[in-house]
């Protein structure tokens, strides 16, 4: 019988080790311009105008809108025990819309990228390369 012959067996190691191939720098800066806007602004007015009655009812009145006017009835007691509307508060409302040119500054953001290629020199890495 034969003595066995023993084998050899070759193993692969691989290691990766990080190399700087380029750097990258940036560089954030902001830009303004004016710029002319037409705002569309709204007003509401408000016209209240006393209306003399002197009308007898036998209940309160509650407000009541007419078209566009809205009537509060104001009472009073006279001595005969009867319920007097004395006056009307006649109240109307204005709406009028205007534009109003403005200049506004408007702001922007840019960014300036700048690369670098080629590997960086011996003993150098990416935490301690030169900006």
């Amino acid at each position: 019988m034969s003595a066995p012959i023993p084998m050899l067996e070759e193993q692969l190691a691989v290691h990766a080790q990080p190399v700087v191939t380029g750097r990258v720098r940036l560089h954030k800066h902001i830009s303004e311009h004016v710029e002319q806007v037409d705002l569309a602004l709204s007003r509401e007015d408000v016209e209240i105008q006393r209306v003399r009655v002197d009308r007898v009812v036998e209940q309160p009145e509650p407000p009541r809108q007419e078209g566009d006017v809205t009537i509060v009835p104001l009472h009073a007691e006279v001595l005969t025990t009867q319920l007097v509307v004395t006056e009307e508060l006649h109240i109307r409302r204005r709406q009028s819309k205007t534009h109003e040119p403005r200049q506004v500054t408007l702001r922007r953001e840019e960014l300036d990228v700048t690369r670098t290629q080629g590997r960086i020199g011996d003993g150098e890495t990416a935490g301690n390369a030169a900006p």
